[in-house]
């Protein structure tokens, strides 16, 4: 998910960069949700982690 925030804003950079505003608006908010729905995965992704005990049992 974190790959396709950094896609979306790198087509924003360029597009911008190319003088394409509306285009370049766009692929930022979807950049900009993306990141924000991997950080809120990745959270709970960490809580259930911790609360479930759940560790690396390396032999």
């Amino acid at each position: 998910m974190i790959r396709y925030a950094v896609i979306f804003l790198v087509i924003a950079l360029v597009a911008a960069l190319l003088g394409f505003g509306g285009l370049a608006g766009m692929a930022a908010s979807i950049a900009k949700i993306l990141f924000f729905v991997f950080l809120v995965l990745a959270a709970i992704s960490f809580l259930v982690n911790l609360t479930r005990g759940g560790g690396s049992t390396l032999p």
